[in-house]
């Protein structure tokens, strides 16, 4: 009993035969290839008015299980390594490769229909309303920005530290444990800020030349500050932070 199907449900005959595969649930590695062509053949046999070039490429296919239902009936060759091989190999090849590259075009259509559903609307806000601009109370925005800018340049300073690492070179070789001497880096803080009298808070946090240096240096700097080891300033909005020893204020 032949099978009827229509030439527009496959694309070629790669289509066709991954069709026959699945629909007899046999294993794409070990393919019946008697009862494979036989169905074929009935297939093609039913296509009366099709286009000569489709129909020439399902002739093709048709020499080929043809040649290859004729290499089964006879004694099985034997290669280089002493290995027998098998008449189907290339043929699985060609459907592994072609079902993979039908199953990327399924998903390039699915990303394609949901890129569809994504409209676009130019801005249509009037000139007075975006150029408005809220009344600004200086003393609500300075109420605690010194800490929040200091944490600012903190977390801008180790992401610069973070930025130097080179991502390849950097996962060769062991990890190993940094200690940084909490005292000493205390001193040293604290010896730099009395040489200079005044620092800016960014050039002190510089100065740490791994991340676990800059965030000892950042603590010590706070534990300075609520001690009333130094007085932190700061002249304008967003602008830059300085540290001044105690009793070196004006």
């Amino acid at each position: 009993m032949g099978i009827s199907v229509k030439l527009e449900a496959f694309e070629g005959p790669l289509d066709l035969l991954l069709h026959l595969i699945d629909k007899n649930k046999v294993n794409i590695y070990d393919i019946p290839i008697v009862e494979i062509t036989r169905q074929y053949m009935e297939y093609i046999q039913e296509m009366t008015r099709r286009d000569l070039n489709v129909m020439s490429e399902f002739l093709v296919m048709a020499a080929t299980l043809l040649d290859i239902k004729s290499k089964m009936l006879l004694p099985k060759e034997v290669n280089e390594e002493g290995e027998e091989e098998d008449p189907r190999q290339e043929l699985v090849e060609k459907l592994l490769e072609y079902k993979l590259y039908k199953y990327m075009s399924y998903e390039l259509r699915e990303k394609q229909q949901d890129a569809s559903f994504a409209m676009y609307k130019p801005p249509t806000i009037p000139k007075e309303v975006s150029a408005y601009r809220p009344e600004v109370k200086v003393e609500e925005l300075l109420d605690g920005i010194t800490l929040q800018r200091m944490h600012g340049i903190f977390k801008d300073i180790m992401r610069r530290q973070k930025d130097r690492v080179d991502p390849v070179r950097s996962s060769f070789g062991t990890l190993e444990k940094e200690e940084v001497d909490m005292d000493a880096t205390w001193e040293r803080v604290e010896a730099y800020i009395a040489e200079h009298g005044t620092c800016d808070f960014r050039a002190l946090l510089e100065r740490g030349r791994t991340k676990m240096q800059i965030v000892v240096t950042f603590l010590v700097i706070l534990e300075l500050m609520k001690i009333g080891r130094i007085t932190i300033s700061q002249e304008g909005t967003f602008g830059d932070i300085f540290i001044t020893a105690a009793g070196r204020e004006g």
